[in-house]
């Protein structure tokens, strides 16, 4: 959906094979429609279109075009998944739920959009593997941060405001943070250094790998 976050994934996916040559490497169907109605808009503003029938109409299509299985580099959509794995015979590698079972017990922040916290889909996956939930207490600035990746990138105002709410999970006794959101795992590095972050953009991609080398 989003170029840039579909764009990294390739490249982890890259250095994640330990290639010799370009057979080694992972063979990918990508269907990046960045037409994908905004999650943000549906979810939090309450206006535009349903993402769900568009995120459905791509899965089909990619599991007629031959893929055996389907990764989603995007959090907030995954609150669509029901909607997808119902479209297809085929898995979807959901990114939520394997970061989840990486982050374990206890309590885990979320560095997430506003609107995966109004899913509550991390909420579900993490008490399932019996980890509490911490949210930010205001989370306007990471909607603000992302806005200003999808217009101008990593810049240096959007690391500072990722950097700030991680300190503030920190403050709140919260070492366990998940970088949960595709813009932020452009600028995951600017997470504090003192606490343990997840990248579930890298959960899904060691996902990808495991899945590739299973099926040979």
């Amino acid at each position: 959906m989003g170029p840039e976050a579909t764009i990294l994934m390739q490249q982890r996916l890259l250095r994640a094979v330990p290639a010799e040559d370009d057979f080694d490497h992972i063979p990918l169907l990508i269907d990046m429609n960045p037409q994908v109605p905004s999650r943000i808009a549906h979810l939090i503003e309450g206006t535009g279109g349903d993402p769900a029938p568009v995120l459905a109409q791509m899965a089909r299509r990619l599991e007629t075009g031959g893929a055996k299985a389907l990764a989603m580099p995007c959090n907030t959509a995954h609150s669509y998944a029901a909607s997808i794995t119902a479209a297809v015979d085929i898995p979807l590698l959901n990114m939520v739920t394997l970061s989840a079972d990486q982050a374990g017990p206890g309590k885990v922040g979320i560095l997430a959009s506003p609107a995966t916290r109004i899913t509550g889909v991390f909420d579900k996956a993490l008490t399932r593997v019996g980890a509490t939930p911490v949210w930010l207490r205001d989370d306007a600035p990471l909607l603000y941060a992302i806005r200003i990746i999808k217009a101008n990138g990593a810049t240096v105002e959007a690391r500072n405001i990722l950097r700030a709410a991680s300190e503030d999970l920190l403050a709140q006794g919260v070492d366990t943070q998940l970088i949960a959101c595709s813009e932020f795992s452009l600028i995951a590095e600017a997470a504090s250094a003192e606490a343990r972050v997840i990248d579930s953009l890298d959960v899904l991609v060691d996902a990808v790998v495991a899945f590739a080398t299973e099926k040979g």
